[in-house]
């Protein structure tokens, strides 16, 4: 492995800018961004402590407010 090419894990790190901005591992769920947007129902996010609920909610509001520059490198 050349020089310091590993990635930092985003543990404890909720801020979709921060996640993209300083480098962590970033998996991309916009697919499943587009997907809730074209249901007509509402959705309640259930899910355990510390598994990216407002992770997604602040990708999501990056996505509506069309910063392309966080999702494309």
């Amino acid at each position: 492995m050349k020089g310091n090419s590993l990635r930092k894990l985003p543990i404890g790190v909720q801020g979709f800018q921060s996640l993209r901005g300083d480098g962590f591992v970033y998996i991309d769920k916009t697919e499943y961004i587009y997907r809730l947007t074209q249901g007509s129902r509402q959705y309640f996010l259930s899910r355990p402590r510390r598994f990216g609920k407002s992770l997604l909610l602040f990708t999501m509001k990056a996505y509506w407010e069309g910063r392309k520059e966080l999702f494309f490198s």
